[in-house]
């Protein structure tokens, strides 16, 4: 019997439409959860709006880093059992998911490092008349309810990115996982109360309502609005919120590389297979569009199959395997109607281009598809690298920057020189320089430009995002 999870709000009241977790491979039921309604959304945030309101109950500092810090022992206990619980609700491979679950124990520290390190500042008094006798600091306050709604693919890290920098800087917080994948983000949320955390300062629910969805993110209670996911309901969800709430908005690229003759290819294009690859492509910074000099694009293109052909397909829970499932069997179906549409359009399979059973695709290679086709236009969040050649660096950084989606990006290649001429003309908010783009460490500043999202993601930024800096000016004679 697969297990049954209540709703993460105290005093919420049990509904009729519980929601079916399956797993992505062979959609085995997993687990079945509580479903809120409008009540329980308002349940929600009037027990996080009256925690915000009463200051005298925040908690202090002191007992937010011995909640982080007892969370991040909890979870480092215990990382083959979420390992494989990712695994099993997402998708991603046992391998990957462990190491996911490592960084989240890394993060839920730097949560906790904030705390020690982050504070407001100085601002200079008497330099002129008007300022003589004056002390002036910032300190820093938590902005209010947080409502925070995730993607699917990093099922307890992404959750750990939006709902521990809320608890270090002393938000309230509600979370609303992606329905594909609620289990890792209720044992999160569990781990933070079994650590000390009270129940009301972090509550979880799903729902299957779009219109309750929209409820409990525009409230005017809200405060600020944590996003990940896709950008047409993120773009959207932003126009309606309540004026005053502030947000931050992550969603998906079409991350663009250059390949230079210079490169070391050895080096180079297990990373570019990899960063393509890895999680079946659905990663916001995958891999997607390799620009290539044409002297060397055979030897790529050829190469990069190869590594693809290699890597073992299926089981996410097996440890030999590479690659695993597509969140749902629909999403299979587009990235092959995709594919196809590509090779009619002009593009060379180099390798894949089927289905794997009803969930799985392969590590798929094309070579030169249009520029007007889906695969050249739109993120394909699927095991899809794109191979363009050029013969003008400057015309590839052309067409790498010609799409409304700006997020990271790399250029291979040995010439400093050629290093920073495409690092200052790529429209990216970062350039990896013989990396692939996917590198992220959680300290980093990690943000969409354009329609690839709003304000700045990394545990620092998120942390920052969510408080005010509140100016205090003193006047004395004494000073």
């Amino acid at each position: 019997m697969p297990p049954h999870f209540e709703l993460l709000v105290p005093g919420a009241q049990r509904t009729r439409n519980p929601l079916k977790v399956t797993a992505p491979f062979d959609q085995k039921v997993l687990a079945t959860f509580e479903t809120g309604d409008s009540e329980t959304v308002e349940r929600a945030l009037k027990t996080a709006d009256k925690l915000f309101q009463n200051r005298t109950n925040w908690l202090p500092k002191y007992r937010r880093i011995e909640i982080l810090e007892k969370t991040a022992q909890i979870i480092s206990g215990r990382i083959d059992e979420l390992a494989a619980q990712a695994a099993h609700e997402g998708g991603k491979p046992f391998s990957d998911s462990r190491v996911e679950i490592i960084r989240a124990i890394d993060g839920v520290k730097n949560c906790a490092e904030c705390l020690r390190s982050e504070s407001g500042t100085e601002i200079p008094m008497g330099i002129n008349p008007a300022s003589e006798n004056r002390i002036a600091f910032t300190t820093l306050e938590p902005i209010g309810v947080v409502v925070a709604v995730s993607a699917f693919n990093h099922p307890f890290n992404l959750i750990v990115h939006q709902v521990g920098p809320a608890i270090a800087s002393g938000c309230p917080v509600i979370v609303k996982p992606s329905q594909d994948t609620p289990i890792s983000c209720y044992t999160f949320v569990s781990i933070l109360r079994e650590a000390g955390l009270p129940d009301e300062w972090c509550q979880a629910l799903v729902t299957n309502d779009r219109a309750v969805s929209s409820k409990l993110v525009t409230d005017a209670r809200v405060g600020f609005f944590s996003f990940i996911g896709s950008a047409t309901v993120g773009w959207k969800l932003r126009s309606q919120l309540a004026p005053g709430t502030r947000c931050g908005l992550e969603h998906g690229g079409v991350a663009p590389v250059i390949l230079e003759p210079d490169a070391d290819l050895d080096d180079a294009l297990p990373l570019l297979a990899k960063g393509g690859f890895y999680h079946a492509g659905q990663v916001c910074v995958s891999v997607q569009r390799i620009f290539c000099h044409q002297s060397i694009i055979e030897k790529v293109g050829h190469k990069i199959a190869t590594l693809g052909k290699s890597m073992s397909v299926g089981d996410p829970t097996l440890p030999s395997t590479d690659i695993g499932p597509l969140i749902r069997t629909s999403e299979v179906d587009r990235i092959h109607d995709w594919v196809s549409e590509a090779i009619e359009q002009g593009a060379t399979l180099l390798s894949g281009g089927e289905k794997i059973a009803v969930s799985c695709y392969s590590p798929t290679v094309l070579l030169n598809p249009s520029q007007q086709s889906k695969v050249s236009q739109l993120e394909v969040f699927g095991p899809l690298v794109c191979i363009y050649s050029y013969t003008d660096i400057d015309h590839a950084i052309e067409l790498a920057n010609d799409l409304p989606f700006a997020f990271q990006a790399s250029v291979f290649t040995n010439n400093l020189n050629t290093a920073l001429h495409v690092t200052k003309n790529l429209k990216a908010s970062a350039v990896m320089v013989n990396d692939f783009t996917a590198f992220r460490v959680d300290w980093m500043p990690f943000a969409g430009l354009k329609q690839s999202g709003l304000g700045v993601g990394g545990i620092p930024y998120t942390f920052r995002e969510m408080q005010i800096e509140k100016l205090s000016v003193i006047r004395s004679k004494n000073l």
